[in-house]
């Protein structure tokens, strides 16, 4: 029970890596807050994680509208009076070539992965700040270190994040509170079913060092350590989980 007595946020919590992450959470002793703008979804996950024994809550909010965030995240305080972690996982990545790429599409994806995450911090940073602890985590993407074309507006946003958790942890530092992110690499999802064929999965696998699919609990355990005193002495760093597909 690594996270006993601790209460986290993770958004994009209603599947993948997000519900990943907050299982994990869950199972070692933490009060979780799952925040997805998928009704249906989250209450699925939230009810499971009840029956087998968890701490849960949900909040459904949009994180690119900022009215949502500010409402569920009051909404967090008014009943726990607190956060130790928040995970900023929720992102979108629709694939678009960019030369066909309208303006409102770029704003769409940046909206979301990297405004959700600034909302979010803006309103949990101060509260962490004041009790002189706290963790944030960021999920960014291996993306960001290698490029990958139809998708420019998401490789931007993800590095973004790799940005900000750098400028955040040089600022919040003397406070104790950490930041840290995780640039995951191809990570076996439902989503990632969607638009990755069993052949182009396999051509991933063979370039990376683990000849395995990387999954969400891989990434959810990352969090665990950077959610927790095992990481006091880490901040400002981005650790990248991909089976040893990218080194640098």
């Amino acid at each position: 029970m690594l996270m006993s007595g601790k209460a986290a946020l993770v958004t994009g919590a209603a599947n993948g890596i997000g519900e990943e992450i907050a299982n994990l959470f869950a199972r070692e002793g933490a009060h979780v807050w799952l925040l997805d703008k998928e009704r249906e979804k989250l209450e699925r996950v939230v009810n499971r994680l009840r029956e087998e024994g968890a701490s849960a809550g949900m909040c459904v909010a949009d994180l690119s509208r900022t009215e949502d965030v500010e409402s569920a995240i009051a909404g967090i305080f008014r009943e726990t009076g607190a956060l130790d972690i928040l995970v900023n996982n929720a992102g979108i990545d629709p694939r678009q070539p960019f030369l066909e790429m309208k303006e409102e599409q770029w704003i769409e994806v940046l909206n979301v992965n990297l405004n959700g995450a600034y909302r979010c911090t803006r309103l949990v940073a101060p509260h962490l700040v004041e009790q002189r602890a706290g963790k944030v985590i960021n999920i960014s993407s291996v993306t960001f270190h290698w490029g990958m074309k139809f998708l420019t507006h998401y490789v931007a946003s993800k590095g973004a994040l790799v940005g900000f958790t750098r400028a955040l942890a040089r600022e919040l530092g003397e406070y104790n509170v950490h930041v840290n992110c995780i640039t995951p690499g191809a990570i076996l999802t439902e989503r990632e079913s969607r638009t990755v064929t069993p052949a182009q999965a396999a051509e991933v696998i063979a370039l990376q060092s683990l000849q395995r699919r990387i999954l969400p609990l891989d990434i959810a355990r990352v969090c665990v350590f950077l959610g927790t005193e095992w990481s006091d002495g880490i901040t400002g760093q981005t650790i990248n989980v991909d089976g040893g597909w990218i080194m640098r």
